[in-house]
């Protein structure tokens, strides 16, 4: 194949959604010591964006440079079956996500089994999520068909919570007369700064959130002989609220279950990715003390990828999410609000188109539009912002330019 390979153990392809670390991602020079034992990559990527008539990125809806995007990572092998990698960043994405400087993953690599036909690897400490499809990559400009993901999976208010987690997770491939399986487990928590926490229930909240847990799973298959592969992936979590004294919110607790199906198709210059969802959420107290709503939604997106040169690609991606599924076009929301939340914001549906260039060896400009209908997926998530979000249709469009060593 001489623009995508489907091996997925191979992670040619830079919108794979395998890759264990930065280092089978990143396609610069690596600076190492000692016989490839300790290697180090970096990226760099500033952009201008706007979303107007939303609170995406601000709420003036001006231009802005709020898409920066710094980070250094490294690995060093301690021995020839343990690893230790790494990667801090700094982030600045305006309302997308917490800005500043963070750490995205440390863990130890430990690989148990390393036999030709299966591979069992143990990973411990502040591990990266591998279960969906671009989970394991979209913490890096390059690695991203597209500067902003689709909202219905990639949530950005959930970013730092989506891309790792601190505790234990196993992975294990295996290869079979029937294809490639790939099994992955983890159990861990993540900590939420005050950011976070206003970020995804509502600027006026004053208390403290915590993940309890998120517990994942998932199975990814690919037929002998197939540019398909196909997976599955569940996922449990259970997240708290406590309220501060002088606020009138209360102590809440919040269940998300979410069953997710991929596909991939792969040929020479093409790829075809989607991925879809059914999410139960389930809300006690917080509004009051008998307070308790159950809801089931729904999303996905369906991404055609073309690389119509070697350095040049184009993609186009629909997106579709709604909060519950027994009110998709929002009507129950409002008329439960008694007309005080819009019913667009029960919805988010969008179509966009993407383009990259790469202009050097290790320099990528990227450029996208989006038309959005609905603002089901602007945070906050559960105290919505009603006073910037006035209309049901808003655009977005961003260019960034990226480099990476």
């Amino acid at each position: 194949m001489k623009y995508f390979n489907f091996q997925r153990q191979a992670v040619t392809l830079p919108y794979s959604r395998l890759a264990a670390s930065l280092i089978v991602l990143m396609a610069g020079v690596s600076a190492s010591t000692h016989a490839q034992e300790w290697q180090w990559h970096g990226f760099l990527a500033q952009g201008l964006i706007q979303a107007d008539k939303s609170n995406f990125i601000n709420r003036s809806g001006d231009p802005s440079l709020a898409l920066t995007e710094l980070g250094l990572n490294g690995s060093l092998q301690l021995q020839p079956n343990l690893r230790i990698a790494g990667q801090v960043v700094y982030l600045n994405g305006g309302n997308r996500y917490p800005d500043g400087l963070k750490l995205d993953y440390l863990f130890v690599d430990w690989a148990l089994v390393n036999q030709l036909d299966w591979r069992l690897n143990a990973y411990l400490g502040r591990f990266k999520n591998q279960h969906w499809i671009y989970s394991s990559t979209r913490d890096v400009p390059l690695t991203r068909p597209s500067i902003v993901l689709p909202q219905s999976v990639y949530f950005d208010a959930f970013r730092d919570i989506a891309v790792s987690s601190d505790g234990v997770a196993l992975k294990a491939s295996v290869d079979t007369t029937a294809g490639h399986l790939e099994m992955n487990w983890s159990l861990g928590a993540t900590p939420l700064s005050d950011k976070q926490t206003r970020l995804l229930l509502g600027e006026q909240v004053q208390g403290e959130s915590r993940q309890k847990y998120v517990h994942q799973a998932s199975l990814f298959w690919q037929p002998e002989r197939s540019n398909w592969t196909l997976g599955v992936s569940l996922l449990d979590s259970e997240f708290s609220y406590r309220r501060a004294a002088s606020e009138p919110l209360l102590d809440a607790d919040f269940v998300v279950q979410r069953v997710m199906l991929n596909a991939q198709y792969l040929q020479e210059r093409w790829q075809l990715v989607a991925e879809v969802f059914q999410e139960r959420m389930d809300t006690k107290g917080f509004f009051a003390p008998a307070f308790e709503v159950q809801q089931f939604g729904q999303g996905g997106y369906v991404q055609a990828l073309y690389q119509i040169s070697s350095d040049f690609r184009v993609n186009a991606t629909f997106d579709y999410y709604v909060a519950n599924k027994d009110d998709r076009w929002g009507h129950q929301l409002m008329q439960a609000s008694q007309g005080s939340i819009p019913a667009y914001f029960a919805y988010q549906h969008s179509f966009s188109l993407a383009a990259s260039k790469d202009l050097a060896p290790r320099l990528r400009l990227q450029l996208e539009h989006h038309w959005v209908e609905g603002t089901g997926r602007l945070a906050p998530a559960v105290l919505p912002d009603l006073t910037t979000n006035q209309d049901a249709y808003w655009q977005l469009w961003a260019l960034q330019l990226m480099y990476w060593f």
